[in-house]
């Protein structure tokens, strides 16, 4: 039974539009990992360590048959195959994938905690995350995302050709499988 969870993507070196395309299509071409929807890109000034350049941050909605662990230990993978190096907390990197949201999961582990411990604290997250959240679905952190928070933060949607995809009315999810390879 495939089940829903949230991913958000981050790249702030190299080729960032492309970097985060990239891991999209890999994402959806992963045994057990459907992508549904994926959010517009946001440019993002960092955070933590700031002397390093504006991020570029998306989320992407899931279907997977895999269980949390194994979902985050396939990011994890896609991170170091797509050349991750973890020098520092909150350095630069060529792309960064976090597992946000696994259903309605709690999970308190070494490796992995859900929901995501700091996403409700990062509008960097959270404005990517409200484009691919369940439509018809209350969006439990919109007051976190308003106009003036998201500008106070330095938070800027992308040009059009960023804005959120998922399937059209009545195409089926399978047809949206590799949204990176648009």
């Amino acid at each position: 039974m495939m089940k829903l969870a949230y991913v958000a993507l981050g790249a702030n070196l190299g080729d960032r539009e492309r970097t985060l395309s990239e891991a999209l299509s890999r994402l959806g071409g992963m045994p057990g990992i459907r992508v549904e929807r994926v959010s517009a890109m946001y440019e993002t000034a960092p955070v933590g360590y700031t002397d390093q350049p504006n991020f570029i941050n998306m989320a992407a909605a899931l279907a997977t048959s895999l269980p949390p662990l194994g979902l985050l230990r396939e990011l994890l993978a896609l991170e170091l195959a797509m050349g991750r190096v973890r020098e520092f907390r909150w350095g630069p990197r060529i792309i960064d994938l976090d597992l946000l949201l696994y259903e309605d999961e709690t999970l308190q582990t070494d490796e992995l905690t859900l929901p995501h411990p700091r996403m409700g604290e990062r509008a960097f997250v959270l404005a990517p995350l409200r484009d691919v959240w369940t439509p018809g679905e209350v969006f439990p952190w919109e007051a976190q995302i308003a106009p003036a928070a998201l500008e106070r933060e330095g938070i800027r949607r992308l040009g059009p050709d960023s804005e959120p995809r998922g399937p059209k009315e009545g195409e089926s999810h399978a047809e949206d499988r590799q949204c990176g390879d648009e």
